[in-house]
């Protein structure tokens, strides 16, 4: 396994334990979320609950009162009937049980005035109705929730007894009105934080509201309309029975917090996620970069190593030119020394800036394909297929062209093997670019190697470096601002590169 079938295993576990992290962190949040959720249900039924039980026992209170003002009303004609018979009873009669009665009222006020309005007797009220000597208007107001009984004590003359009901009595039943009017408010208004709205039965009428509700949406029917549908999607209607009030339906939505809280996870991995992109990209170019530097500097030491036996070679040359001039093989090791020469040349360009000329790319390619040829197995056959048009010079580095066109075609050698087969190169121009085509009958490349195929130290070979395409990549790209690629593969069919070069 080479290093970088390792890095895509190695990527596909940290892929797999970083998945596993987001899984469980969106299960343990969606958990936490589902239980704020359902502790928000459960807050809204028991404010329901309680609005209810609030609701009865208010119901049961009036009830009371009304005994209570019932009671307070047989009690002052019970009064009334004792102060009758005080008027007109005999000196002899027993007198003593009506005095009771009139005397046991101790807390329900009574006045007693004669047709005129004219006050004749009063019962627990102010002193100050000694001096007013008639019924005034504040009196009048006060005391019309009852009509005046009228009591005869002279042939023809009356008496009128007016009443209310008892002190005690006005103030328990304030104290029920306020609670009364304020106990939905109160409910609704105090330790929620969900937005709540209670209706009638037709949904039409809003009963009390709160939980931070915009009462904006209750000005416009339809947008009211929309937000109870809203709402109703969201959790279904708590249903309710009010007294007097008949059946209601209370709607809620998920709390501002709770809503802030489901949006956390997905944000907080998002933002994550951003700066662990960014921090990978940044780490691998600046490893590309840190790559990229040692490779130069391993080629120019390469080529400085060169320089010195090559020199010697060339010196060695020359001497058996001198001295054996026609001993065979010397035009060839003229031609190995010429191309060591070469390689050296191509190592000191790698890491600096090389210089761009127009150059006759066809050319070039001739050179290497003839100077391939020679060295390839008698099987394998390099055709270069010569372009039906003229090819205009194109700026580029003659020795570096060179050393790209050759790693190609050797690398396609070696993917046909022993077997015989076919190397093509084929040349056209599209919208002002040269595109070169290197086609192989070799044995392909599988598909999971081929995005990996010009990364530094990748190599299918036994004893393959892997800077052969690497190097390619970077001379085209970087030097000659061109491209290089694999436009397809095919097990056991072939490979094709192609190189898409601009001219200037």
């Amino acid at each position: 396994m080479n290093i970088y079938s390792k890095k895509r295993h190695w990527k596909f576990l940290l892929l797999l334990a970083a998945l596993g992290i987001v899984i469980t962190s969106l299960w343990y949040t969606n958990g936490f979320i589902a239980k704020l959720a359902q502790n928000e249900k459960v807050q809204v039924e028991l404010w329901a609950n309680a609005i209810s039980r609030k609701a009865i026992l208010v119901k049961h209170t009036e009830k009371l009162f009304e005994n209570l003002r019932n009671k307070e009303r047989r009690y002052v004609y019970l009064w009334t009937e004792a102060a009758k018979m005080l008027i007109t009873a005999e000196n002899t009669e027993n007198i003593d049980f009506y005095t009771n009665v009139i005397s046991g009222n101790q807390d329900i006020p009574v006045i007693v005035t004669d047709a005129d309005s004219n006050i004749n007797a009063f019962k627990n009220l102010n002193p100050e109705h000694k001096s007013t000597g008639k019924l005034s208007a504040k009196d009048i107001a006060e005391f019309t929730d009852y009509a005046p009984i009228v009591v005869p004590y002279f042939e023809d003359k009356y008496n009128y007894i007016y009443y209310r009901n008892s002190n005690t009595y006005y103030e328990l039943k304030n104290t029920l009105d306020d609670l009364s009017s304020s106990f939905l408010d109160e409910i609704v208004n105090n330790n929620l934080s969900a937005p709540v709205i209670i209706t009638d039965s037709a949904r039409l009428k809003v009963i009390a509201y709160g939980g931070g509700f915009d009462t904006l949406v209750f000005k416009d029917s339809a947008a009211f309309a929309q937000k109870l549908a809203s709402m109703e999607s969201d959790n279904t209607p708590i249903r309710i029975e009010l007294p007097y009030q008949g059946i209601n339906y209370i709607f809620y939505e998920e709390s501002p917090n709770l809503r802030r809280v489901r949006y956390f996870p997905p944000v907080l991995l998002t933002v994550i996620g951003l700066f662990l992109i960014i921090s990978y990209v940044l780490f691998s170019i600046s490893r590309r970069n840190e790559q990229s530097k040692v490779w130069a500097g391993m080629a120019k030491e390469t080529a400085h190593q060169l320089g010195t036996p090559i020199s010697s070679l060339m010196g060695w040359l020359e001497m058996l030119k001198i001295n054996n001039p026609d001993l065979q093989g010397i035009t060839e090791m003229s031609q190995d020394i010429d191309r060591l020469k070469l390689v050296s040349e191509r190592f000191s360009k790698i890491g600096s800036q090389p210089e761009l000329v127009p150059t006759h790319l066809l050319e070039i390619i001739h050179s290497v394909v003839d100077y391939m040829q020679l060295r390839a197995p008698r099987k394998v056959k390099i055709d270069l297929v010569e372009p039906n048009f003229d090819l205009q010079p194109i700026r580029a580095n003659a020795p570096l062209m060179i050393w790209v066109f050759e790693n190609l075609i050797r690398n396609a050698i070696d993917a046909i093997g022993s077997e015989a087969g076919k190397i093509t190169i084929h040349l056209e121009t599209s919208d002002k670019n040269l595109i070169i085509d290197v086609t192989d009958t070799g044995k392909g490349i599988p598909a999971s190697q081929q995005k990996a195929i010009f990364n530094p130290g990748f190599s299918t070979k036994a004893r393959g470096w892997g800077l052969g395409l690497s190097l390619a990549r970077r001379i085209i790209t970087e030097y000659h601002g061109g491209k290089i690629f694999l436009k397809k593969s095919t097990i056991g069919v072939g490979s094709t590169f192609r190189i898409i070069l601009h001219f200037r």
